[in-house]
């Protein structure tokens, strides 16, 4: 067997955690004492959003890569005794969390990265068991990926059935239909500007992070990678680079939580080509302006397509900009376990930098618990047509944005006009509502929202005209606006250790006055650039 490499890092202290029998999954910690965890029901005691993470995790095996930071012997001992554990536990496919079909894929690549530990020493009878556990695994995925799977896990079972058939010997049907499957699913949630289908950041780390193991896998066995995986892979790093944030984060729209900035990192040591970051994803629907280390990034994106769209926030033109490697505007961005009320919070308009009209958000959810049962937190109306030009001058680099989200409930028009001056110390904005179809009778009220990083602090003048805002290396930037400014509470709940609260800058009117023009000016550097 040939074992695909996993390229993220091991930790000997999280490996010391397993070998003593704690569990440190979505939110939870949880003390197997002595115990196998499987046997474990980890109960409601934090609500059952963390209780079904805390499970898929723990079945997907992703932490089993931590052990080789240990002692080789007892890693290998300690790894067989879980894997037993679970088939003790999980023997057989079945409708239980264990075996969802990206949980199944995600534990069947762990096993196959992770098997020069766990049968160095192992006995023919774990070995049989492992490997018929792992043709089950291949079936019962196989089984699913033909049998009506729908949406995003499509991607990742491929992946799965074509690093089995790369792994396993004298697999060369299997093989050729796990790389028929794979380049299919490519083809079908990999777009020509390498961004997903589904549009969150966070997918394209999660598929990165096993492609390019895979790449190689073709290549140590000899065995023409598909065109699909490579151009995908081509196109996905630059892709990723366009997210990225001078502190190494990612941007935090439709769906992207805590960036692991050491993991990016790592994927981006295997673009040979070192990509500059794409700066207009028209397929993807984002944009970039990036001048003297100030970074925007934007949402100019329609809604995905419903199947695709349960991660989707209803973000449309909203941007995050840092300075260096400082946050200054974010999105509120997606809960690390997210409770119902806090992933249906994080996902309204209100929770990004953008425009909200009537408190309303742009994009209708399947929030209504008979109606989620069947369409499980897709989008159901939203954006369907955004536009995005650019164009660059004297006076910076500009973007020209719309969406027609309000169109249908309130005959409203969104456009939002950015222009970054070529020294990144100011941007210029301008938003309009214009009237499309029916309009809503009567003067209807929005607002701009601008969130904070919770490093910031904000400090409105008397007249609410400008909001001085402080970054704790002593950069400021102030915000200015023809509309009266207020500093209101707001929560990050892209944060390690849970939501985090922080401020926003709120610039609200009515339809009356449709427009309002605003500036973010930096008007003083950080300690470090003064020196």
């Amino acid at each position: 067997m040939i074992a695909p490499q996993d390229i993220r890092t091991a930790d000997p202290t999280i490996a010391a955690d397993i070998t003593a029998g704690y569990f440190a999954f979505g939110g939870r910690i949880v003390n197997a004492s002595g115990r196998s965890p499987f046997a474990i029901d980890p109960g409601d005691a934090q609500g059952s959003d963390h209780a079904a993470a805390w499970q898929r995790a723990l079945c997907g095996f992703g932490w089993l890569r931590h052990l080789r930071a240990a002692d080789q012997p007892a890693a290998g001992a300690r790894g067989r005794a879980l894997v037993t554990g679970f088939l003790d536990a999980h023997a057989r496919p079945s409708q239980a969390v264990a075996w969802e079909p990206r949980v199944t894929a995600r534990r069947m690549l762990a096993w196959l990265s992770q098997s020069p530990v766990l049968l160095a020493g192992a006995d023919r009878a774990f070995y049989t068991r492992f490997m018929q556990s792992l043709a089950a695994h291949r079936a019962s995925l196989a089984q699913r990926h033909s049998g009506g799977l729908a949406g995003e896990a499509r991607l990742p079972v491929a992946l799965a059935l074509a690093e089995y058939g790369l792994c396993a010997a004298d697999s060369v049907a299997l093989l050729r239909a796990g790389t028929a499957a794979l380049a299919s699913e490519i083809d079908a949630q990999i777009l020509p500007d390498g961004g997903h289908i589904g549009r969150n950041p966070q997918t394209l780390i999660d598929l990165l992070i096993d492609m390019l193991p895979l790449r190689h896998a073709y290549a140590a066995r000899g065995i023409q990678a598909p065109p699909q995986l490579l151009n995908a892979i081509d196109r996905m790093m630059p892709m990723l680079r366009l997210f990225r944030h001078g502190d190494g984060a990612l941007a935090l729209f439709n769906g992207m939580g805590i960036t692991a900035p050491e993991l990016v990192a790592t994927i981006l040591a295997y673009d040979d080509a070192r990509a500059q970051p794409v700066t207009n994803a028209r397929y993807a629907g984002y944009q970039r302006l990036e001048a003297e280390g100030t970074i925007v990034v934007v949402d100019a994106g329609a809604a995905p397509p419903q199947v695709f769209s349960t991660q989707a926030h209803a973000g449309c033109l909203a941007f995050e900009l840092s300075s260096g490697i400082r946050r200054i505007i974010v999105n509120c961005g997606a809960p690390e376990v997210a409770r119902a009320n806090a992933r249906e919070a994080s996902r309204t308009t209100a929770a990004h930098s953008t425009l909200v009209v009537d408190d309303t958000s742009s994009c209708r959810f399947a929030t209504n618990a008979g109606l989620a049962r069947f369409v499980r937190d897709e989008i159901l109306a939203g954006p369907t047509v955004v536009t995005a030009e650019r164009g660059q001058d004297d006076a910076g680099t500009h973007l020209f944005l719309s969406h027609d989200g309000y169109s249908a409930r309130f005959g409203l028009a969104h456009h939002r006009e950015l222009t970054l001056a070529p020294d990144g110390g100011r941007l210029e904005g301008r938003d309009r509502l214009e009237p499309v179809g029916k309009r809503a009778a009567g003067a209807v009220p929005y607002a701009l929202r601008f969130h904070l990083h919770p490093s910031v602090k904000a400090h409105a003048n008397e007249d609410g005209t400008a909001v001085r805002l402080d970054a704790p290396d002593g950069e400021v930037w102030l915000l200015e606006s023809d509309t009266p400014a207020e500093v209101e509470p707001s929560i990050l709940f892209a944060s390690a250790g849970g939501p985090r609260a922080t401020l926003q800058v709120k610039l609200a009117s009515d339809t009356s006055r449709p427009e309002v023009r605003w500036t973010l000016q930096r008007i003083a550097a950080a300690e470090s650039r003064r020196r």
